[in-house]
């Protein structure tokens, strides 16, 4: 199998992950060595290499990453040394890492956006206003309970826009049209 020489934009929890990075400026036969620090609010992720000739193999066993939650990170990749018991460093790189739950602890994982949970919810209560686990939910910071049908109507009403431009965004991602463009032509 062949070893990537970029940084995954995704990892999954419980699977190795491994890239080789080449740092012409910091080989790892100077005594360089690359680590990366992925931060989040659940916590930080520390991610080693070791040398491969000059090149960096950056990597984390099946094992260590059965650990990491999932989430959104971002990354920052620096390169140390100690020369004459003189610490260098330097930040090499930075961007974002997706760290995805592995499906054996995703059962429960529920992958709906806020908008779309906010959606159902409230669609459920307006057809069955009798159903109180419908009546009251929280999501992203925000709560519903026991509120009226006008108001019900206007959020179901905000958020059917919202879950439209999110299908529309996963369409064109695909490279499929957005269903909400309607062409016209003019002419003889």
């Amino acid at each position: 199998m062949e070893i990537p020489t970029t940084e995954p934009g995704r990892l999954t929890a419980g699977d190795t992950a491994n890239w080789l990075k080449t740092l012409a400026d910091y080989p790892a036969t100077d005594g360089w060595v690359l680590a990366y620090t992925l931060l989040n609010v659940a916590g930080k992720i520390a991610i080693g290499s070791t040398a491969q000739g000059a090149d960096h193999l950056v990597g984390a066993s099946a094992a260590q990453s059965a650990t990491w939650p999932a989430g959104e990170y971002a990354y920052s990749a620096r390169v140390s040394r100690t020369v004459a018991l003189v610490l260098q460093a330097h930040t090499v790189g930075f961007g974002r890492f997706t760290v995805a739950p592995a499906f054996g602890e995703a059962a429960t994982l529920d992958t709906r956006s806020s908008a779309r949970q906010g959606l159902d919810a409230v669609t459920a209560y307006l057809a069955n206003p009798a159903n109180l686990g419908a009546a009251s939910y929280t999501i992203a910071g925000r709560s519903l309970g026991r509120h009226g049908i006008p108001e019900l109507i206007a959020l179901k009403t905000h958020l059917q826009a919202e879950v439209s431009r999110e299908d529309a965004a996963a369409r064109v991602a695909l490279g499929l049209p957005d269903k909400r463009r309607v062409f016209v032509r003019f002419g003889p």
